[in-house]
């Protein structure tokens, strides 16, 4: 059966900021929900039966760990779910934008377990996916703004699908190639 989601389509230029469109057309098909779904086994694929040593490695001297990458798709999720909630339920009030790397410099996550991030990425994209199908189609094409440029639920998440995508396939050709 299809879903809300899949049956309100994709998002069009004009629902995001220019920016986010290398996100959103990395993701293909209409059923956005079952492909945030899907992203969950495949980024568990990719992690499980990593030690401790891998979550450590950086592809480059000052680029981020592992562990800080899974912090950052966790945080952003956080953010732009935290965005698609509030224009679903028709908040008017402008959403404020946020310093990826102030956000990694700031947070704990070379501290953290790896399985603990892990755990964490699953929390996190269990409950976005148990918040967006909760939206009717009314809110998933609800507009609002955020970091000054209008975007769209249904952009939102996309985005949140492609940015997870960009950075699992980071990890995939750049960090975990030879683990």
């Amino acid at each position: 059966m299809p879903t809300v989601a899949a049956a309100i389509g994709r998002p069009e230029p004009g629902e995001y900021a220019p920016y986010y469109e290398k996100y959103i057309a990395e993701i293909a098909g209409n059923d956005i929900l079952n492909t945030l779904y899907e992203q969950r086994r495949q980024m568990l694929l990719l992690l499980s039966g990593r030690n401790e040593s891998d979550g450590e490695i950086r592809y480059a001297p000052e680029k981020w760990s592992v562990k800080e990458v899974l912090g950052h798709i966790c945080d952003a999720e956080r953010v732009f779910a935290y965005r698609g909630l509030c224009i679903a339920r028709n908040d008017r009030t402008p959403l404020a934008s946020f310093d990826e790397n102030e956000y990694v410099k700031n947070a704990p996550f070379g501290r953290q377990a790896l399985a603990d991030l892990i755990e964490d990425f699953i929390a996190v994209r269990r409950a976005t996916i148990s918040l967006f199908r909760g939206f009717d189609e009314v809110a998933w094409t609800r507009r609002g703004v955020a970091s000054n440029n209008p975007i769209s639920v249904r952009a939102l998440a996309h985005i949140i699908a492609g940015h997870e995508l960009h950075h699992r396939r980071m990890l995939e050709e750049k960090y975990l190639t030879n683990s």
